[in-house]
């Protein structure tokens, strides 16, 4: 058996498997090795799975045997494997250490590197991998290198003409399972004479 993977944050007493043997008497289940921490019951006669406790990402999987055993004679019986897997949840969002950051950018400089943003997310794995982007209507004239949140102007401005401020607003984006969260920065990028 091989159920859909729990989540973590699965709490005491979820489904997690029914194990049904073919016998023509009724059978007595019960889980013989593998589940050392105790993290399942079954159910004796109907062979419903069940959590326990809560469930610690870093003990699984968890490989457990299952016995079917004849109710009038505990000689005959079988064993059947049950592979329990855990998915880490997402459970945090991308975070900039300032949700608000001022550069300056003399006027007339040819495109170039304005500001490097590094967000932090507690995740592991691909729920802590993380891509930049821009969301707002400026972003002709500032794009962001998706993998290292570096920010760049894509052409020089002039301080004499309007604006001589822009916003840029940043994400960043992990790729969480079952979903995906953001975080953001505005950039007030200001041009100077």
């Amino acid at each position: 058996y091989h159920p859909a993977p729990l989540s973590e944050q699965s709490p005491p007493d979820t489904f997690v498997v029914e194990v049904r043997a073919l016998y023509k008497l009724p059978v007595d289940y019960s889980i013989t090795s593998g589940d050392e921490k105790g993290y399942f019951i079954i159910h004796p006669s109907n062979g419903i799975v069940r959590t326990s406790k809560n469930l610690k990402l870093e003990d699984f999987p968890v490989n457990f045997k299952v016995r079917a055993t004849d109710s009038s004679n505990a000689a005959i019986f079988n064993e059947v494997e049950v592979k329990v897997e855990v998915m880490d949840e997402n459970n945090f969002p991308p975070v900039f250490p300032s949700s608000l950051l001022e550069e300056r950018l003399p006027e007339q400089v040819p495109p170039t590197q304005i500001v490097q943003l590094k967000a932090q997310d507690n995740d592991t794995g691909r729920n802590g991998f993380l891509t930049y982007g821009i969301i707002n209507g400026q972003g002709l004239q500032f794009r962001i290198n998706e993998t290292t949140g570096i920010l760049y102007s894509t052409a020089p401005f002039d301080y004499e003409e309007e604006p001589t401020e822009y916003q840029v607003v940043v994400y960043a984006e992990d790729d969480g399972i079952p979903e995906k969260k953001r975080g953001y920065c505005t950039v007030v990028i200001k041009i100077t004479d």
